[in-house]
């Protein structure tokens, strides 16, 4: 993580745009959001923008640029190819997720590519299974362009919010030390999602446990 950091941190402004726009949208766009972080990179770009290094409406037009847009070639990919590609044997290990994901779709409808946005694995399927379902365009572009504005936002400011802190320390006692209080903060933001999706999940399974 500090690695990742320390070369988004050190990135010139136009180039840590483009990093934050083409991770964002290869999460969203080609099914593969379990692997590429396009939230933590999100967040990393905010920080970049309170250090001064890109404006942060640059950061926060290209993140929600980027999520709607990724979606739409995902719901695309989905509905031109969508069921050969989810009986692909590379997927099985996957398998009970992209159930819980069709589930979840099949019952909140478009509410689920909105809510989806902000579930890593979610965020990457939903709108591939939007468009396998033949989800009507309209209506996936509504809260697909929803979901992209609320989590393009929150993600990029939780962000700025974080790089504050690195700036601060950084005057204080030095670039080390604020690395290890950036990463320290998105690992911190990072957890508390994860925490806070399974008890969701446990709240809608009825498991208090």
């Amino acid at each position: 993580m500090s690695a990742l950091v320390d070369r988004i941190l050190g990135l010139p402004g136009w180039l840590v745009l483009l990093v934050a726009g083409l991770v964002v949208f290869t999460e969203d766009a080609l099914f593969v959001g379990f692997v590429v972080p396009g939230e933590t990179v999100a967040l990393l770009a905010g920080a970049s923008a309170k250090l001064g290094h890109v404006s942060l409406a640059g950061v926060l037009v290209v993140v929600v640029v980027a999520a709607i847009v990724g979606d739409t070639v995902g719901y695309e990919i989905g509905r031109t190819g969508g069921r050969r590609v989810l009986h692909l044997r590379v997927l099985d290990a996957r398998r009970e997720q992209l159930d819980r994901a069709q589930e979840f779709l099949a019952r909140k409808g478009g509410a689920a590519v909105f809510l989806g946005r902000f579930v890593a694995f979610f965020r990457a399927v939903m709108p591939f299974l939007a468009g396998t379902a033949r989800m009507r365009y309209l209506t996936f572009l509504g809260f697909n362009a929803a979901g992209g504005i609320v989590w393009g936002a929150t993600v990029v400011l939780l962000g700025y919010a974080a790089g504050a802190s690195y700036a601060q320390v950084e005057k204080t006692f030095g670039p080390v030390a604020a690395v290890v209080v950036l990463v320290i903060a998105v690992v911190g933001v990072i957890v508390w999602r994860v925490r806070r999706h399974r008890a969701d999940g446990r709240a809608r399974s009825g498991d208090p446990h």
